[in-house]
C-alpha cells in the first residue's frame, strides 16, 4: 500500500511540473510557493535556499527564451567550491529538463572557484540561450537563508533579494 501511495505522489508532482507555465517574479507565478516548495522536496528530498535559487533561474531563462517547460536543453556546471548540485533540482524542477530525457546535463564540476554555477538554457526550437552565472560571493549569504528558517521562509528570501546579488544573466544566442 505504501508503495502505490508514494508512486500516486510521484506521479501527481510530475503532472505538476508539466503543467508549469513562465512567470516572472515581479508578476504572479503560475506556482504557489507551497507548491514550489513540494515540488523540489519531492525531487530533492528537502527544500533549501539553493532549490528555490534555482527554480528562480529556471523560470526566469523561460521567460527570456518565450519558451515552455520541456521545450529547452540545460547544461550546468558547478565551481570549485560549490557545496551541492542542489541549483540543478530547482532548475529541473523549474524547466522540466531531465537527464533522463537528455535535455538537462550537470557537467563535471570545474576547477574554477569563481562562480557557484552556470547555468546555460537553450530553447531547442530557435537555439536561443541565455547563461547564468551564480558568484562565489552568493554561496555565504544563501547559506544564511537556511538555519532555523522554514522552507518557505527559505523560497521568501530567495525571491525577494534583488537578482544582481545572486546570478548575472547573458544572452548567448
Amino acid at each position: 500500500m505504501a508503495i502505490h501511495q508514494r508512486l500516486l505522489t510521484i506521479a501527481a508532482t510530475a503532472g505538476l511540473c508539466l503543467g508549469a507555465a513562465t512567470f516572472s517574479h515581479a508578476q504572479e507565478s503560475a506556482r504557489s510557493p507551497a507548491e514550489w516548495i513540494t515540488l523540489g522536496e519531492t525531487v530533492h528530498g528537502g527544500f533549501g535556499s539553493h532549490i528555490a535559487l534555482g527554480i528562480r533561474i529556471g523560470e526566469d531563462a523561460l521567460r527570456r527564451l518565450g519558451a515552455k517547460p520541456r521545450e529547452v536543453d540545460v547544461l550546468v556546471t558547478e565551481g570549485k567550491d560549490a557545496p551541492c548540485a542542489c541549483v540543478t533540482d530547482g532548475v529541473l524542477v523549474a524547466t522540466s529538463a531531465s537527464p533522463g530525457q537528455r535535455t538537462l546535463t550537470l557537467a563535471p564540476k570545474s576547477s574554477d572557484a569563481s562562480f557557484m554555477a552556470m547555468v546555460e538554457v537553450r530553447k531547442r526550437a530557435t537555439g536561443a540561450a541565455v547563461t547564468y552565472r551564480v558568484p562565489a560571493s552568493a554561496i555565504a549569504p544563501l547559506a544564511q537563508m537556511n538555519p532555523q528558517k522554514s522552507p518557505r521562509e527559505r523560497y521568501d528570501l530567495v525571491m525577494a533579494t534583488p537578482a544582481a546579488q545572486l546570478y548575472s544573466v547573458t544572452d548567448t544566442k
